[in-house]
């Protein structure tokens, strides 16, 4: 037995061993399911609007923000963070409550959604 293997006694007398990898893969499955943030396309905000909410709100540096709204703009989206399902619904929120754009025929924030990681 290694010193990573564990030892049950399940209080009969009788002892069972748990192989180290046995364990870790009962701890992946624990493990929470992971959530995509997704921010969409859109015409009424500019490049500059996109890199201050991701670096406020994700504290994205200014390389991935730039990257980021590189590619909503290319693409019509992009993955802004992967985390729980609960931490992705509070991301959403606080894009969809950032507000809009200074520029003229803004009308409010961008869309988000979160979708689960396959």
């Amino acid at each position: 037995m290694t010193g990573f293997d564990e030892q049950v006694d399940d209080g009969e007398g009788v002892t069972t061993v748990i192989p180290r990898k046995q364990r870790a893969d009962e701890k992946q499955a624990r493990r929470q399911p992971r959530y995509n943030v997704i921010l969409w396309d859109s015409d009424d905000h500019t490049y500059d609007y996109v890199e201050k909410m991701l670096r406020e709100l994700f504290g994205h540096g200014k390389e991935q923000c730039l990257k980021l709204a590189t590619e909503v703009d290319k693409q019509g989206k992009a993955v802004v963070l992967t985390t729980t399902k609960e931490h992705a619904e509070l991301k959403r929120d606080q894009i969809h409550a950032y507000g809009k754009d200074d520029i003229e025929g803004s009308t409010g924030s961008m869309w988000s959604t979160i979708e689960p990681v396959e």
